[in-house]
Order: structure tokens, then C-alpha cells, then sequence
């Protein structure tokens, strides 16, 4: 199992996408600490794993509270001994489909300061520890839209700031053993509801035969002709936080599906 022995703290793993990854985690053999503002969420999330012979404990924690992160942090590593992996899947408000010359500044801003402040205060709380015990993985993920990517509102600049954390990070704790990745995605079909897309896009009020025609055009996009599913993207993750991936660090890993060349 390529995570077995580790201990792995999930920022927003009460999400479709935080559960899949918190899902494999357990599977590939790490014991998942699992963290959201939803009890009941990531309780589902919990039962899922135990009753699959996996090891899960939950917490309500808001990864925007810094010292709640980081006394979740000094707690998981006086029960488990240390943090090997940590993953920040916490939503940060997007909104897309404006053209930048319209948007509203707080809609802007909201996402910049959203993701980057969970992505900092989560690393942070981890680096500190990781740094200590001279090896851990720190993982993030964004879109990778801030290649270039027209109509995406704040997600571009949002994610602009995530990739230059990931690689600053990465410079400075790397000497210490600690490696900094993150990952790519852009649009898993599982994780998508016509809910979800209004919340981001508000002029994407979909039935399920829309949104099956817009997943069809998402994949259309991509140089694979397809999406990469939820277990793709999380069997990705494993890879990443697991030790056959000691090599990799200060980078993102493209997990688009090729929708953009990296």
C-alpha cells in the first residue's frame, strides 16, 4: 500500500472531492484525519472508511482559523506521533463566468483570500511539524487557470497565488525533507452538480440534460477526449503524498486531462 504507516490530515474532506481522496488515503493505508465546518459531512465520510477497514477520525475545523488549525495539528501529532500528509481541499467562494472589466471587487477578492489564506495556514500548521521530523508531503490543488483562462473570474487569480505558495514553500522546507506539490484539475464529473455550477456561475441554471452536455464539451476540450474521474484524480494524490514520489516537489502535476499544456 503506498501509503501505509502515514498520518493524513484532510482539509475539507467533507466535499465529493475530499471524500474520494480521503477514501483511497484510508484504502492505500494511511490513517485520515478528516476536517470540515460539517459534522455530520464528514462524519458519512468517517463511516464510509471504517466500515471499508480503513481508519478515519473527524474534526470540525475551520482551516480560516489559525489556531484552531493549528492546535488540530499539535493534537494529531500527540495522538499519532506526527503529520505526513497534508491535503487543503477547502472551497473558496469562486465566481466565474463575468468578464473581469464587470466583476464586483469583493467577488474578485473573495477567492484570492479565501484559498490563499486556508493554503497558508495549512501549511504552515503542517510545515512546522513536518520540519521537525525532517519529512511530509504538503499538497494543494487549484484548476491550473492561472495559465491563462478567459471568463474564469477569480479562479485564475486564486489559483495564481496557490502555485507561487506551492513553489516558495517548496524552496524553503525542502532542505528540511518536506516536499510541496500540487495538482491541476479542472472539472471532475463526479464532483459536479448543477447546484455546485450555479454557485460559481450563476447564469448556469442546468437540468441534468444540460449539465450532461456541458461535461460532454468539457471533455471535448481536453487532449484526451475525456475527464479524468474522481478515482483518477485521487489516485493521483496517493501517488504524490506516497514515497515513490520523493522526487517530486515545488511543481504541479498536471491531472486536467490535458485541457492546457503544462
Amino acid at each position: 500500500m503506498l501509503l501505509e504507516g502515514k498520518n493524513a490530515v484532510i482539509y475539507g474532506a467533507g466535499g465529493s472531492l475530499g471524500a474520494g481522496v480521503a477514501q483511497t488515503f484510508a484504502r492505500e493505508g494511511a490513517m485520515v484525519f478528516l476536517t470540515g465546518r460539517t459534522r455530520a459531512k464528514l462524519d458519512e465520510v468517517a463511516k464510509v472508511i471504517t466500515e471499508a477497514g480503513g481508519s478515519a477520525e473527524v474534526a470540525v475545523v475551520d482551516a480560516l482559523d489559525e489556531h484552531a488549525v493549528d492546535e488540530h495539528a499539535r493534537l494529531v501529532v500527540a495522538e499519532a506521533g506526527g503529520i505526513d500528509v497534508s491535503l487543503n481541499l477547502v472551497s473558496r467562494g469562486d465566481v466565474q463566468g463575468v468578464p473581469l472589466v464587470e466583476m464586483e471587487t469583493a467577488d474578485l477578492i473573495r477567492a484570492i483570500m479565501t484559498g490563499i489564506t486556508t493554503n497558508f495556514i495549512t501549511a504552515r500548521a503542517a510545515a512546522r511539524h513536518m520540519t521537525k521530523q525532517g519529512s511530509g508531503v504538503i499538497l494543494a490543488l487549484d484548476s491550473g487557470s492561472a495559465h491563462g483562462s478567459p471568463m474564469m473570474g477569480s479562479t485564475g487569480l486564486a489559483d495564481a497565488a496557490t502555485d507561487i505558495l506551492v513553489r516558495n514553500l517548496a524552496a524553503e522546507i525542502g532542505p528540511r525533507g518536506v516536499r510541496v506539490v500540487g495538482m491541476w484539475i479542472a472539472g471532475v464529473p463526479e464532483t459536479l452538480t448543477p447546484e455546485k455550477l450555479a454557485a460559481v456561475n450563476s447564469d448556469l441554471q442546468l437540468d441534468d440534460t444540460a449539465l450532461q452536455g456541458l461535461l460532454d464539451q468539457l471533455a471535448s476540450m481536453r487532449m484526451l477526449r475525456r475527464s479524468p474521474s474522481l478515482a483518477n484524480v485521487a489516485d493521483t494524490a496517493a501517488f504524490l503524498a506516497s514515497d515513490r514520489a520523493a522526487g517530486i516537489t515545488g511543481t504541479f502535476v498536471n491531472v486536467t486531462g490535458g485541457i492546457f499544456q503544462s
